[in-house]
């Protein structure tokens, strides 16, 4: 179970470079609408973009958000796959 979330922690860091790699290579007004939309929901951090936060940080917390996802979504899969 370990190695799952550290797996889901991996894709939370590699979801959050990658919107960091679209925002250097973009404008920031091409930001806007779909693009905003998905980034939002794929990087909850993102709603803090008025903030002073380091990319550093912004990677870091989306990696914890997606290990807790994966923590949470491991647990209940490991108790549903044992009752069947």
């Amino acid at each position: 179970m370990k190695y799952r979330i550290a797996l889901w922690a991996s894709a939370g860091f590699l979801v959050a470079l990658g919107w960091a790699l679209i925002a250097l290579a973009t404008h920031p007004a091409s930001t806007e609408g779909l693009v905003w939309t998905l980034a939002s929901i794929t990087c909850p951090i993102a709603f803090a973009r008025y903030l002073p936060i380091s990319i550093y940080t912004v990677l870091a917390a989306n990696a914890a958000t997606y290990a807790l996802a994966g923590a949470i979504v491991e647990t209940v899969r490991k108790k549903y796959h044992h009752a069947t």
